[in-house]
């Protein structure tokens, strides 16, 4: 992939960004900040090469929402910043003219317009015709085909952001981890996953389940899960993967019937799951056998928390970001919510990288490429 520094010349220059500014918003007001943060170096870089700066971005929800917190929210870093109501069409064109070497504009979400997801090959000319260059910034949606991410990159000269380049070559190293080595996936859906776990089985020393997912394999041992979500496909294949003695699955559950709070919640062992009850963290024996395994390892790969994060079930989480911290391994971590979790103790200067991907991440190391990697090649 062609990098910023192969860029001949940038001086007023207009430059499209695809920016990672899908952050989250609540009453108007950016909540996490972190992905405009790691946004800035390739921003800054082309400002100081004077370049015209206009970053393009999504925000997820229904489509209709507006990127103008997150503008409001970025200015306070990027100073002389604009917003452009709209990402396509004459008000954007102008806006762009208008810039001056150096200066930054943000476009209005591109999911406002249904091209963007389809990736219709006009909507994709339309933002193409804004710039003289294309570069690729925003690893959290490097897997998905839609205009700004693999449309637009055939029709101008195209490179890879600084952000991006970082995740490339630290998620390389999560496939060559040193040994002992820990990897830990969380999240839902078995057959999603199903590809990344057989491969990390060949290459880390063990391997842990958590969320959603641990669900199906506590279920395929035998035990009643309750009302707790469980996919129904796979049980064949993950009853043939819990013969790999690598794989680790949680050994007690914290349990609450729907609606309850995490104080009416109860530690118990798996053979003791109610029908009305539904899993939504690890229990103690659990964090304590992953904690050593965490500790001991000199390669940590980690994607999503261990628990209902969101609804405050963030003990095992914690608990495993504790071990972490404690150890000395080399720390890959990501996804929205682990980000999160990481945010909410303010200890990300204890990870080694942390990714701002998560359903990119996970498809990265499974397939070892992403759509909007290739179309850069």
């Amino acid at each position: 992939m062609r990098r910023l520094k192969d860029i001949k010349v940038l001086e007023g220059i207009p430059v499209l960004v695809r920016a990672s500014l899908n952050v989250p918003v609540r009453d108007g007001k950016v909540t996490n900040a972190f992905r405009l943060r790691s946004a800035l170096p390739t921003i800054e870089y082309l400002r100081a090469h004077h370049a015209k700066v206009i970053l393009m971005s999504h925000v997820s929800g229904a489509g209709t929402e507006s990127l103008e917190p997150v503008y409001h929210a970025l200015k306070g870093w990027i100073h002389g910043l604009h917003f452009c109501p709209v990402s396509v069409g004459p008000k954007a064109r102008e806006a762009v003219r208008s810039l001056s070497p150096g200066g930054v504009l943000m476009l209005e979400n591109l999911r406002r317009n249904a091209g963007e997801e389809k990736n219709d090959p006009a909507f994709a000319r339309e933002l193409a015709s804004l710039a003289d260059v294309y570069v690729q910034d925003s690893f959290d949606v490097c897997h998905r085909a839609h205009a700004s991410v693999v449309g637009v990159p055939k029709l101008l000269p195209a490179y890879v952001g600084l952000t991006v380049e970082k995740e490339v070559k630290e998620l390389q190293k999560a496939l060559k981890p040193k040994k002992p080595s820990f990897a830990i996936i969380a999240g839902a859906k078995f057959s999603t996953k199903e590809p990344l776990i057989r491969k990390l089985l060949k290459k880390y020393t063990h391997v842990m389940v958590g969320g959603a997912l641990a669900n199906d394999f506590i279920a395929a041992q035998g035990y009643s899960v309750g009302a707790s979500l469980v996919s129904k496909e796979g049980q064949e294949h993950i009853k043939e993967l819990l013969k790999n003695k690598r794989i680790i699955v949680p050994k007690d559950a914290m349990v609450a019937k729907k609606g309850q709070k995490r104080h009416d919640a109860r530690i118990t062992e798996l053979s003791d799951i109610h029908p009305d009850e539904m899993i939504l963290d690890v229990g103690p024996k659990t964090v304590k056998e992953f904690s050593e395994y965490a500790k001991k390892a000199k390669t940590v790969l980690w994607n999503g928390p261990l628990g209902l994060f969101e609804d405050g079930f963030i003990d095992g989480t914690r608990g495993l970001m504790r071990a972490i911290v404690a150890g000395n391994a080399h720390s890959i971590v990501g996804g929205g919510d682990t980000e999160a979790a990481i945010e909410e103790v303010n200890a990300h200067e204890h990870f080694s990288f942390i990714s701002t991907g998560g359903g990119a991440m996970l498809d990265f190391l499974a397939q070892g490429n992403l759509p909007g990697l290739e179309v850069l090649d």
